[in-house]
């Protein structure tokens, strides 16, 4: 996910993985940017071997395009793929709900308490119009989903549906424009319904919650 914290274990490779991704999700390496070898070397200083290793794992989750002899190029965005990702993670997140109503406890409790309370604090600031937030919020906006599900005890349920709730970010960063009230409200009801183990209407606002995003990203005119 986006703005993860350095882990002391991870290699060079890994850390440049991860800078890389971040770039392409945010919209630093824009949709069909041609990624030249030599330049991104400098860029993220690290080897040419080891460069195409890299890039070649990104092309496993179509965040870049293996062009054979020519290269590499971030993937395009396009509307088939926004709403094939909505609905990927619509599926994942409301199976994990499910999964992390029936078996959270206080500790779990405690995550979701926490993530909505940064969450709702970046919000405010967006809404005021500090904009300077957006960072901020990315971040706060995956912890706050992460912890909802984060008691499905499923490790690759969870790392499937972080890969996709990236790619999904990817479009909403395109856009380039805050929802506003509407996806507050959304996140502060997602918290009174986990609070309550309410799957049913938990389940309910995520399929809101994705259809809004993806009907923002299409109205902002960035994606054909």
């Amino acid at each position: 996910m986006l703005k993860q914290v350095h882990d002391p274990a991870e290699t060079v490779s890994d850390v440049v993985f991860r800078q890389i991704r971040e770039d392409i999700i945010s919209g630093t390496l824009p949709p069909g940017a041609k990624i030249k070898l030599e330049q991104a070397k400098e860029r993220y200083s690290i080897g040419i071997s080891s460069l195409r290793e890299i890039l070649s794992r990104l092309t496993t989750e179509n965040l870049v395009v293996a062009e054979g002899q020519r290269g590499f190029e971030v993937s395009p965005a396009s509307r088939r793929e926004l709403l094939e990702l909505a609905d990927l993670r619509i599926v994942l997140e409301t199976h994990a709900i499910g999964l992390a109503f029936a078996a959270g406890n206080l500790e779990w409790e405690g995550r979701i308490v926490a993530a909505h309370h940064r969450l709702a604090a970046a919000e405010r600031k967006l809404l005021a119009g500090d904009v300077s937030r957006t960072v901020d919020w990315v971040r706060y906006d995956w912890e706050f989903h992460q912890a909802i599900v984060s008691a499905c005890n499923s490790a690759t349920l969870m790392a499937t549906l972080s890969s996709v709730f990236d790619r999904f970010l990817r479009y909403h960063m395109l856009a380039e424009s805050f929802r506003g009230k509407p996806v507050v409200d959304d996140h502060r009801l997602m918290f009174e319904l986990s609070i309550r183990r309410d799957v049913a209407g938990a389940t309910d606002i995520v399929r809101r919650h994705v259809q809004s995003g993806v009907d923002h990203v299409l109205k902002s005119g960035r994606i054909t």
